[in-house]
């Protein structure tokens, strides 16, 4: 009789296997929805679930401490609002009762009683010493469950239920899921790539800036939260005692981000990296006049990539000084950068800054050179990384620089180091993106600078151009390498079209600039 063959053992899934499994039966079950439209619908639903569920995880371990030491504990969210109390039994509430206690502002509750529904409890949410009742309310405010059907709403509901937020193994998994969900919705939808800055330069930037341990760490453009994520992970390594860990905690890093979308993904991200209860205000950053900002409100370090163009409200431009009012965003978020950072009084060390800025602020004229003229006289602009083509893309094709400046004094000169693409490639692609080890050669240079093929430096008095009379020509930063070898017989295709598209942004600033000074001549 032959020999029976054992049936095979399916191989255990690892962590992350069973946390992509989950992940991606989520997604399957939301394209049936006929609600959702996309990743940029699914990715945000899927959020607010994953939000509350790792609430209801976290609520559970300080309890049972709370129990432990003796100490009474007040949960956040109260029943039967809880995750456990309407979410965490499979053969719970679900169908259009599911979506009727979700959405509406009274229903029938998972208790059968009438009283607020899940959203309208969860925004009502107040607290009087800033917990975390407040993020709360601030991350549903502007949050909507977009799924119209609740059968399916509860099948996902199910799938996130098999998520354990108590085990650190699966949050730090499914923190770095995250991170790829949030690249795949910004490949999927042109717009949304403004709330995520390529993950190789974020860490570029903190690597350079290198912050320490209470020093105060500002992004007024957290998007979502990538810079934030990567400065806390930077600092947890110089965490010693339980002391430290608190004050990373609290009082360390903050962001801005006024955008309902990134506000909530921006959370959702500092939560499962560790971050337990986020400091992101959900105003606009540029609510404040400069001139209000003062020692109170400013920080050691800014770490930041604001949004290129776009257009702020009249009320806005207000907020600036006359001379220096612009419909460019970025040059908005570059005079807030240097309003905020730290002075060097009273022995304190100077606040510092590393941003990501497009090729337009570096060659502007007007408004834009005379922002620069302040931030040349006033900072030391001591280095620019030039970026080469593809970083951003698909989002946008807009070349982009990386600046680096401090508080410590005015600029005498200005390193420019180009970051060359790899060998044999033109351009970065949505499959073929910009990976952190590119950045190893200048990391290196950056402690020894010297000069070389695709490092030189400038002084201020070859930017800063006068007339007769004292009054400025021009602050241009756009400095090409003088030991490019290329010349415009030899331009590739994709370099001719750039430079054609950097002349068209040239004329498009101007415009823009003639219509804010007629806007802010116009009378009341």
């Amino acid at each position: 009789m032959p020999k029976q063959k054992s049936p095979k053992l399916a191989a255990p899934q690892s962590t992350a296997q069973q946390l992509a499994s989950i992940v991606k039966s989520c997604r399957d079950i939301m394209r049936k929805d006929k609600g959702l439209n996309g990743d940029l619908d699914r990715l945000p639903m899927l959020t607010w679930v994953m939000f509350l569920k790792f609430l209801d995880d976290m609520e559970s371990i300080r309890a049972e401490e709370a129990k432990i030491a003796g100490k009474r504990f007040r949960p956040a969210i109260e029943s039967p609002y809880r995750w456990r109390d309407w979410a965490a039994n499979p053969q719970g509430i679900t169908g259009p009762e599911l979506i009727a206690f979700i959405n509406q502002d009274e229903a029938i509750r998972p208790d059968a009683k009438r009283g607020q529904g899940l959203f309208a409890y969860l925004k009502s949410l107040r607290s009087t010493n800033g917990d975390r009742r407040d993020v709360i309310a601030k991350v549903f405010n502007g949050t909507f469950n977009r799924m119209t059907n609740g059968y399916l709403l509860r099948d996902v509901i199910n799938k996130i239920n098999e998520i354990h937020f108590t085990s650190k193994d699966e949050i730090h998994t499914l923190g770095l899921l995250y991170e790829s969900m949030l690249r795949e919705m910004r490949d999927s939808a042109g717009d949304s790539g403004e709330f995520y800055t390529p993950r190789p330069v974020v860490k570029f930037i903190v690597a350079v800036m290198n912050p320490r341990l209470g020093e105060t760490i500002l992004d007024p453009a957290a998007g979502t939260g990538g810079f934030v994520v990567e400065a806390f992970t930077h600092l947890q390594k110089q965490c010693k005692t339980a002391e430290d860990f608190n004050r990373l905690q609290k009082g360390t890093l903050f962001g801005i981000e006024p955008k309902p979308l990134p506000y909530l993904l921006c959370q959702m991200n500092l939560l499962l990296h560790g971050l337990e209860s986020p400091d992101i205000d959900p105003e606009n950053a540029l609510r404040f006049p400069l001139r209000e900002i003062g020692d109170k409100d400013r920080v050691d370090l800014i770490m930041t990539n604001p949004p290129f163009g776009g257009e702020e409200e009249r009320g806005i431009l207000s907020n600036f000084p006359e001379d220096k009012q612009t419909a460019e965003t970025a040059l908005l978020f570059l005079q807030l950068i240097m309003r905020k950072l730290r002075r060097p009084l009273v022995g304190a060390q100077p606040g510092r800054c590393g941003m990501v800025v497009p090729n337009g602020t570096l060659f502007g004229d007007g408004v834009c050179g005379r922002i620069k003229e302040e931030l040349l006289k006033e900072f030391n602009l001591h280095t620019i990384v030039r970026l080469p083509n593809g970083v951003f893309a698909p989002y946008t094709s807009i070349s982009t620089n990386l600046l680096f400046f401090d508080r410590s004094g005015p600029t005498k000169e200005i390193w420019y180091y180009e970051q060359p693409l790899p060998e044999g490639r033109k351009t970065y692609t949505k499959t073929q993106p910009m990976r952190f080890e590119e950045f190893e050669a200048c990391l290196a240079w950056w402690k020894e600078r010297e000069e070389k093929d695709w490092a030189w430096k400038v002084r201020v008095e070859d930017i800063l151009k006068y007339d007769d009379r004292g009054s400025l020509l021009s602050a241009n930063l756009d400095v090409k390498n003088p030991r490019a070898k290329e010349d415009f017989e030899h331009m590739s295709p994709e370099k001719l079209l750039q430079d054609i598209s950097i002349n068209e942004q040239r004329i498009l600033q101007s415009i823009e600039e003639l219509k804010a000074s007629f806007v802010s001549r116009r009378p009341e």
